[in-house]
């Protein structure tokens, strides 16, 4: 199964943002044994070192963005992401751009805490809790 990761997911992990960190370490737990095969947008990775930077700190930055190249793929915000993103009906281009780029990778679902900001998905879209609880009885 091929997950792409909501910025916010992955954020919930690397600031340890709790009660949210328990499902999504779960899932990122998943894609290190390789149960699942998980992806991020170009996107997430940049505003990551954006966030996390201004948080935490240059040294733990790299750590992070280390950890996220070598755990996760990255799914193109490639123009034909970009076409598709712009004639999604999402409130948040952002979001259209991760969900295109889940789309564009083939990804099986998407994983976030802001399912209602997903609207019109081919892909269907999980919260974390919902897709750790699909994957323990799969």
């Amino acid at each position: 199964m091929k997950v792409l990761f909501d910025t916010n997911v992955v954020l919930d992990v690397l600031m340890d943002r709790f009660p949210f960190s328990r499902a999504s370490s779960l899932l990122f737990s998943k894609v290190e044994k390789g149960n699942i095969k998980g992806f991020l947008c170009a996107t997430t990775i940049t505003t990551i070192h954006h966030l996390v930077n201004k948080s935490r700190g240059k040294e733990t930055t790299l750590e992070s963005i280390n950890l996220l190249l070598n755990l996760f793929e990255i799914a193109s915000a490639n123009r034909a992401a970009l076409e598709t993103a712009k004639n999604l009906k999402f409130k948040d281009f952002e979001d259209a751009v991760i969900y295109s780029s889940a789309l564009h990778s083939v990804c099986s679902c998407v994983v976030t805490r802001n399912v209602r900001d997903f609207v019109s998905t081919d892909i269907p879209v999980f919260l974390p809790d919902e897709l750790a609880k699909i994957l323990n009885h799969s």
